[in-house]
């Protein structure tokens, strides 16, 4: 669902195990695959593409990440693995501003 951040393994340059948001509509959940942002916990100061959250017992993180926005990917249903819980509300706002300014939607 969207919102949620879940495992993923993948190939390539972001090849280990490792924390995405889910950021595909809920209507889409039937696709074949999902777009998901991945998040890491090396933190850069990137604002306008890098959303920091802190660790919680919702969200299921585990050090202080940042959900790249930067890096969108499509991946396979089956190589998306355990929800490890969701995104607050307010931190999700933050990660839709900065996806339409990546992606020239807004100025």
């Amino acid at each position: 669902m969207r919102g949620e951040f879940v495992t993923i393994a993948m190939q390539g340059d972001f090849g280990k195990p490792r924390p995405a948001l889910v950021i595909q509509a809920d209507p889409f959940s039937e696709h074949a695959t999902v777009t998901v942002l991945p998040v890491t916990s090396t933190l850069v100061a990137a604002p306008l593409f890098r959303v920091t959250v802190q660790p919680s017992a919702e969200n299921g993180l585990l050090k202080p990440s940042q959900v790249m926005v930067d890096k969108a990917m499509i991946v396979k249903r089956d190589k998306a693995g355990q929800t490890l819980g969701r995104i607050d509300a307010v931190a999700m706002v933050e990660v839709e501003r900065c996806l339409a300014v990546f992606l020239g939607i807004v100025k």
